[in-house]
């Protein structure tokens, strides 16, 4: 695993299948190239994650994740609700478009999405485009909220380390259903 200081250095190891961490509103993520079978199932395997859990996309702007949502599935003014809700701390689960893989939705129906106001985060979607994020952290165990935290037996295993702050949010960010805006994680 290389540290990597930049946001150019993450990207580049996206860009090469890799998979990264870098700091979220209230933890460290761990991401990789969504349309990229091999990375994802390499993200899973290093963080002991089933596929069919599924993971979230998140992005830099609405524009980004264009052709994922099938926003015409929605009830009427939901689709305006969850875009008034971005950029911010807001994951959202849309009903999935056939572009989204079935290694993305798991074993669902919707895909989980959010754009965030992080500023590490929106400057990797920015340079990069929509990433896997999931907790950095192997499964069953406390998610990192500081770079000191992360697992080293995790970071071995990683190509690129961004470096940055995590946000001011206690947990991690609220999972809502887009349909009726109900709370599935608060």
């Amino acid at each position: 695993m290389a540290a990597t200081p930049d946001i150019a250095g993450t990207v580049a190891a996206l860009r090469a299948g890799g998979v990264v961490a870098y700091p979220t509103e209230a933890v460290w993520g761990l991401g990789c190239d969504p349309f990229d079978r091999a990375a994802v199932e390499r993200l899973l395997a290093i963080k002991q994650r089933p596929v069919d859990k599924g993971l979230i996309l998140v992005a830099a702007t609405p524009a980004q994740l264009v052709g994922l949502a099938d926003w015409d599935a929605l009830p009427p003014g939901r689709r305006d609700a969850v875009l008034a809700s971005w950029p911010g701390p807001n994951t959202w689960i849309v009903p999935a478009t056939a572009r989204v893989p079935r290694w993305i939705t798991g074993g669902h129906e919707g895909v989980a999405l959010r754009v965030s106001a992080h500023p590490v985060v929106a400057a990797l979607c920015d340079a990069f485009g929509p990433v896997t994020s999931t907790s950095a952290n192997l499964a069953g165990e406390p998610p990192a909220r500081s770079r000191a935290e992360l697992d080293p037996r995790l970071v071995e295993l990683l190509d690129a380390v961004c470096d940055g702050e995590t946000g001011a949010l206690a947990s991690p960010t609220r999972i809502r259903d887009a349909r009726d805006g109900s709370v599935l994680r608060p």
